[in-house]
């Protein structure tokens, strides 16, 4: 049976048993929610268990697994034609500290969920089906997020990757072959005909709307950087103010500055936000002498972006003057432009999703996603699931109803079978 013959319906409640599986694994008791959250970051023995089960789920299906020298994972699914370019569909499983279960895992599993229910209906497709599960997505224990995608896209070299190292010193590349991972297929991907990302919205929009799919547009410009001010220790109660050197006080109007960029206008859809704060040594009765924090910018529009940047740039040059002696370094920690989907495969999703009768809107990612490094080499999209809770990420909180999870596949599934044939 071919796929013109059938239309095909995926198994929702296989995928909520698979989601709530993987989501076992690095599972922990979250008391600042009560809930159980996930940490399963990338390279752990966390992340390694999962990244078994999960390939053991795709040669269950029978797909022909491999492992890159980035440690991304895929499973291919052979087409009658094998020699045509694969449509690709995938995210990645690794997670953030605090977690929940949907953020990348329904990417990766409803895609498997696709490869399984076309097993079970008996349908072949003439392009190859080829699922991807991405390395170190989140950025969050080396420093640069969608990493796996973004060398095996060719926009990072491998060099680079192996040698940054997490907060404890430790190498990636000493850390992907700790775990097993250090895969042999080489990283650079010859270019598919499509890929297609499924993905929790991670924000309040669909909620509001009253919608559970939309069609992503394209992922906003993304800026981190690390700022560190080195100041003065000294005693709270015997130093007089004006012979202070604060970085707790530098940062703080670092702090107040990024928020009245944004609150001015002047750089049109900006989002800053300062998502990390240490002090040293963390006393309440000294000075701080030094201080880091992180600046998260994101803007739909390249220009604006770089004016915020230059813009906090020239502020942060002013802060010494402010304080003499204070001393400020910064470093880039990501930056990636703003990237446009493809029109023709936000058409196949919006198509599939009409067809399916669903109600859709068009929206950019205010986050992102592998997704953006994949439309560097093949036209790209991204579906989005909408989330409870206003969306909440990132979180113990982050949850998806089965229903919205399965109508999402079930889109994913329509276009990608649109887009093998």
């Amino acid at each position: 049976m071919t796929t013109e013959e059938s239309t095909l319906t995926i198994n929702g409640e296989r995928l909520w048993q698979s989601l709530m599986e993987l989501a076992k694994i690095g599972a922990y008791d979250d008391a600042a929610t009560g809930l159980v959250g996930i940490n399963r970051q990338s390279l752990t023995d966390e992340d390694r268990e999962g990244r078994r089960l999960v390939m053991s789920w795709m040669e269950e299906a029978g797909l022909d697994v491999t492992v890159d020298q980035m440690g991304n994972i895929f499973g291919r699914r052979e087409g009658t034609e094998p020699s045509a370019a694969p449509v690709m569909a995938g995210s990645h499983i690794d997670t953030v500290a605090t977690a929940g279960a949907f953020d990348g895992c329904l990417g990766v599993l409803g895609a498997l969920e696709l490869v399984r229910s076309l097993n079970d209906a008996g349908l072949q497709t003439r392009r190859p089906l080829v699922i991807a599960a991405w390395t170190e997505e989140e950025g969050v224990r080396f420093g640069t997020d969608m990493l796996g995608s973004a060398v095996a896209a060719g926009r990072l070299s491998l060099d680079y990757a192996y040698d940054l190292v997490d907060e404890a010193g430790l190498r990636f590349g000493d850390e992907l072959e700790r775990i097993g991972f250090m895969g042999e297929r080489p990283v650079r991907l010859d270019a598919p005909h499509a890929y297609v990302e499924a993905h929790i919205e991670q924000g309040p929009v669909l909620q509001q709307k009253g919608l559970a799919v939309g069609v992503v547009t394209g992922v906003q410009a993304i800026s981190w950087q690390k700022v560190t001010l080195h100041g003065r220790a000294a005693h709270a109660g015997t130093t007089p103010t004006e012979l202070r050197v604060d970085a707790g006080l530098a940062a703080a109007q670092v702090i107040v500055q990024v928020r009245a960029m944004v609150d001015s206008g002047l750089y049109g859809q900006l989002r800053a936000t300062v998502g990390h704060v240490r002090t040293s040594p963390g006393l309440p009765s000294v000075v701080p002498d030094l201080a880091e924090i992180t600046v998260d910018l994101r803007n739909p529009d390249d220009a604006l972006m770089a004016k915020a940047e230059a813009d906090l740039e020239a502020f942060l040059l002013e802060l010494p003057h402010k304080q003499p002696g204070l001393r400020v370094e910064t470093k880039r920690m990501a930056k990636t432009t703003a990237v446009p989907f493809s029109e023709e495969i936000q058409s196949a999703i919006a198509t599939a999703a009409q067809d399916l009768g669903h109600e859709t809107m068009r929206l950019m990612s205010g986050a992102g996603h592998d997704a953006q490094e994949m439309a560097a080499i093949a036209p790209t999209a991204m579906i989005f699931v909408r989330g409870q809770y206003d969306g909440i990420s990132h979180n113990p909180r982050e949850y998806s109803t089965p229903e919205d999870c399965a109508a999402g596949i079930n889109v994913l599934a329509k276009a990608i079978l649109q887009l093998c044939v």
